[in-house]
């Protein structure tokens, strides 16, 4: 019995020194805020207010990543998107359809539809769901449905230093077609886990899931 419990408290001191470790240059957990619209339309149908995540911190975000940046237009705010573009890369955008340098974002397939609050209105909408491939990285995006209007188009370079963010919702963005390319330093965490979801440790659909 005595050599059980050096064993536990060897194992969970190691384990507590490495978590420490990681937690002081490598990663941090993160409650994705609750009770602002725009944002939590703008994450569906990948993340949702009240989400615990970890964030990626030892290198900076890449190309499809998902990233937390502070908001340009309300530096306290933060907002979520993806690497869409990076600097020279040209991007369009129209509709549900994805280019970047002449290549078409994949779609490849569908997945379970949903419904999200219109930030604006403030009303239950349904919307569909896809599968998008993304520099090899697949995720979901929320659709634009044709009975709602169409987010303005985009058919731009980034400039140097910059990156252009796109939220998943394809249908409420709050991204770089809002405020614009934002600074690429200031993006430095990449959302990598959610440990739980808003719902708690027994939504397991949502527990300990890859963010991709």
């Amino acid at each position: 019995m005595a050599k059980l419990l050096r064993y536990i408290f060897w194992v969970s001191l190691i384990v507590a020194v490495l978590v420490g470790l990681l937690r002081l240059t490598a990663i941090r957990w993160w409650q994705v805020p609750v009770g602002d619209p725009y944002l939590d339309a703008s994450i569906a149908p990948t993340l949702r207010g009240g989400d615990w995540l970890i964030l990626w911190r030892a290198t900076a975000p890449r190309s499809g990543d998902l990233a937390l940046c502070p908001d340009p237009k309300a530096p306290a705010r933060i907002v979520i998107g993806r690497f869409a573009g990076m600097q020279g890369d040209h991007v369009k955008i129209s509709k549900n359809a994805l280019t970047v340098n002449g290549s078409v974002a994949d779609n490849t397939g569908s997945c379970d539809s949903f419904k999200t609050i219109d930030p604006a209105a403030g009303l239950e909408v349904p919307q569909g769901c896809s599968e998008e491939e993304l520099f090899e990285k697949t995720h979901l995006i929320a659709v634009v449905r044709d009975s709602y209007a169409e987010p303005a188009p985009v058919d731009l370079d980034v400039p140097e230093g910059k990156v252009f963010l796109l939220s998943d919702n394809r249908q409420f963005p709050y991204d770089s077609r809002d405020f614009g390319a934002v600074d690429r330093s200031s993006c430095a965490e990449t959302i990598v886990v959610r440990l739980v979801s808003k719902d708690g440790f027994f939504d397991v659909a949502n527990r300990f899931t890859w963010i991709h």
